[in-house]
């Protein structure tokens, strides 16, 4: 695979990490839900003007993108998917901080707490 084939496939969508795509799967399974997604979208807001939105949902929405992690599906929405193509989502559980972490690489700039970018 040469350099550009693998920069089309990285641009394609969301990335899950195994970390994250284990602690979406582990809340499903605490829910008792196996009919949602994690829908990751992009509203205005923020510090820097543009900010995350990560939650469950059940709704299929026209012109959503869709991609499956083993059995975890990643949903975005078509007006938020330009500003996430090739984006990577991680869970991280330290001493220091506990949660999904986004790295972006659409993003220009990004505030001091890391919900929003640019």
């Amino acid at each position: 695979m040469s350099v550009s084939d693998e920069t089309t496939t990285v641009s394609d969508g969301i990335l899950l990490s195994d970390a994250a795509a284990g602690k979406v799967k582990a809340l499903l399974d605490q829910e008792g839900r196996d009919d949602l997604a994690l829908r990751v979208a992009v509203q205005p807001g923020g510090c820097s003007g543009l900010r995350y939105q990560l939650f469950f949902d059940e709704r299929s929405l026209d012109g959503d993108v869709v991609k499956d992690f083993g059995g975890v599906k990643v949903v975005t929405d078509r007006m938020s998917a330009p500003y996430l193509g090739g984006a990577s989502i991680d869970f991280v559980d330290t001493i220091e901080k506990q949660g999904f972490t986004i790295d972006n690489p659409n993003a220009t700039g990004s505030c001091a707490c890391g919900d929003s970018f640019s």
